[in-house]
């Protein structure tokens, strides 16, 4: 896939779906009677790290730096 293509999905996944995922799952866990509060923490662990999951081959390589060329530069 295209480096270009990836980081587009990649900032439409963070500006689109990643809002919309937040606001479902607080709305569901309201929805919800209140849990002791270390189980309510773990679940919004959970949830929080479980929407990457999906998108994870999407994010893989898009801060790794390009390859360096075996070419030396010109030394003035």
């Amino acid at each position: 896939m295209n480096i270009f293509l990836k980081k587009i999905i990649a900032y439409l996944i963070l500006l689109v779906f990643l809002p919309l995922y937040i606001i479902f799952v607080v709305t569901i866990i309201s929805l919800i009677d209140r849990f002791d509060i270390w189980i309510e923490f773990l679940v919004y662990v959970f949830l929080g790290v479980a929407w990457i999951v999906p998108f994870k081959f999407i994010f893989m390589g898009l801060a790794s730096k390009k390859k360096k060329s075996n070419v030396k530069p010109d030394l003035l």
